[in-house]
């Protein structure tokens, strides 16, 4: 369950920035069986205290068009549709920066005419 370990930063980025036109929303595609529930994905979702929508892709439709190979992906997209910026994994894995770089993509994004 590496997502959990971005959870504070999907939390942060909408409190700082949803009122500047930012919308977050998460894509639930389950590791194992548990994790298709519904109810316990709900309960997860409330336990995270996210204040943003998270869809359940069971079926895992979302998962591959967008290509995806591991938990979590992050997609950054413009006012205009476009995927900008990703990063695959743990945002701060081993020390890493990626918190910091996302954030100042979301700067950019945001600061950037529709």
């Amino acid at each position: 369950m590496n997502c959990i370990r971005n959870y504070p930063w999907y939390r942060r980025w909408h409190e700082d920035y949803a009122n500047r036109g930012l919308t977050i929303i998460g894509v639930h595609t389950p590791e194992t069986a548990t994790e298709k529930q519904i109810d316990e994905v709900r309960k997860r979702v409330r336990e995270a205290k996210f204040q943003f929508p998270v869809v359940v892709d069971n079926q895992r439709q979302n998962w591959e068009r967008w290509g995806n190979s591991m938990w979590p992906s992050v997609y950054l997209i413009d006012k205009r549709g476009y995927i900008r910026y990703w990063w695959y994994g743990e945002l701060n894995w081993k020390g890493g920066d990626g918190e910091t770089r996302m954030r100042a993509h979301l700067e950019a994004l945001l600061a950037e005419d529709p």
